[in-house]
């Protein structure tokens, strides 16, 4: 066994578009926070609409669900920040120095790739739906572009986030997989 070990927030430095990049995915990390909150809170007014006054509820299930959607997207720049993701670590873990930086940088050049494909067809996706006017089928109708800008939103956080790290771990102000030499 190897121990435990905390890789912690992920390094700045003095890089002022590292810190610029940190700053805004832990602002992000309180918009999808305070999501989170907004949807508890309109959960409660939902129940107590429907069961104590004994009237119908419109938009509030609808607003619960795009609300933790965009909290799940908009929030991952931040959990990434914090290297909060799955992570299984066994081989950087057992790789010397020089192997595990190769695969940290191969690791997050194939996360930025994977990521960026996803931006863009989340951009066409909200795109076509800003475009077309898509509405939902609800009785709230509501103009599916607002919640789907969550989609290119969220995953360009992240796909900055990433090359943030990239440029972290390549200029070696923060260590590959955060993991400190033993």
């Amino acid at each position: 066994m190897t121990g435990h070990h905390d890789a912690a927030t992920a390094h700045t430095g003095q890089n002022p578009f590292l810190k610029t990049v940190g700053a805004i995915s832990t602002l992000a990390g309180w918009c999808s926070a305070a999501m989170i909150v907004a949807a508890v809170a309109i959960t409660c007014q939902m129940i107590f609409v429907r069961f104590v006054l004994n009237h119908s509820t419109i938009w509030q299930t609808e607003m619960v669900v795009y609300l933790v959607i965009a909290a799940t997207l908009i929030g991952l720049p931040y959990v990434q920040r914090l290297r909060g993701h799955v992570n299984v670590d066994l081989i950087p873990l057992m790789l010397p120095q020089r192997a595990r930086f190769a695969l940290c940088v191969l690791t997050l050049t194939m996360s930025i790739v994977i990521i960026s494909v996803m931006v863009w067809y989340g951009y066409e996706f909200w795109h076509f739906a800003w475009e077309r006017g898509w509405k939902s089928d609800t009785v709230w109708g509501v103009r599916l572009w607002i919640p789907y800008l969550a989609l290119p939103v969220g995953l360009g956080l992240l796909l900055l986030q990433l090359i943030a790290d990239l440029i972290a771990v390549i200029l070696k102000v923060d260590q590959p997989f955060g993991l400190e030499d033993a």
